[in-house]
């Protein structure tokens, strides 16, 4: 059989941001409203999902779902990545924080939305691949260091809108202060039962969470 070429895998990802769209509606009760941001599925269809996993599992890039890409860690389900985008609303003028870069797919889909993206990747082989690739693909406006992400990146801090792509058990204190006032912060919450919980900062610093969908994602890992 030959290779998937390009207009191939355009169908593919076509296919994936309809079924995201499915999953949406089904959850409309639990998400308070019945399609995602216009701007967010745009995005997932411009983004190549299959250059952001292994080889070997880039046949099932445009499923909808995980896929390991090493490290026992995978990359997020479609659904869930266009989810946590969709409730993060970034904006073309925004600065977003990333904690959890992986390979790099969240934050290509990001960095479609905001004006710069800084991600912080506790796996070194993970943050130099990612780098390489997105900076391959022509998206400058990405920053990503090594390290421990429940600390943040406070040398670029204030950021209007942090996203998180690992569980933590309570959202990190160093997270909450960088966050600018009305600014958000979407993350998983928990440890064995997981929570999808946003965050948003009012003007005078006060925090106001709300709960979603219960979520499984890796924890969130300290240094």
């Amino acid at each position: 059989m030959k290779p998937m070429n390009e207009e191939h895998l355009a169908v593919l990802r076509r296919h994936m941001v309809e079924v995201v769209a499915i999953y949406a509606d089904l959850a409309s009760e639990e998400l308070g409203k019945a399609a995602l941001d216009e701007r967010v599925m745009a995005a997932m269809l411009r983004v190549p999902r299959h250059l952001f996993v292994p080889a070997q599992a880039a046949p099932f890039a445009y499923q909808d779902m995980p896929l390991p890409i090493g490290f026992d860690k995978t990359v997020s389900q479609p659904f869930m990545v266009a989810l946590m985008t969709d409730l993060l609303a970034p904006k073309p003028h925004e600065a977003v924080l990333e904690i959890g870069t992986g390979l790099g797919y969240q934050t290509a889909i990001l960095a479609q939305l905001a004006g710069k993206i800084w991600s912080v990747e506790i796996i070194e082989e993970f943050a130099s691949h990612a780098e390489a690739l997105l900076h391959g693909l022509g998206m400058s406006n990405v920053g990503i260091r090594i390290g421990d992400g429940s600390r943040g990146w406070p040398e670029h801090a204030p950021f209007d809108k942090i996203l998180v792509t690992a569980a933590a058990e309570e959202p990190p204190p160093a997270l909450l202060e960088q966050l600018k006032p009305m600014g958000r912060l979407v993350l998983p919450v928990g440890s064995e039962e997981q929570v999808l919980t946003v965050i948003d900062k009012d003007s005078e610093g006060q925090f106001l969470a709300r709960q979603l969908i219960p979520v499984r994602f890796s924890k969130l890992e300290a240094v």
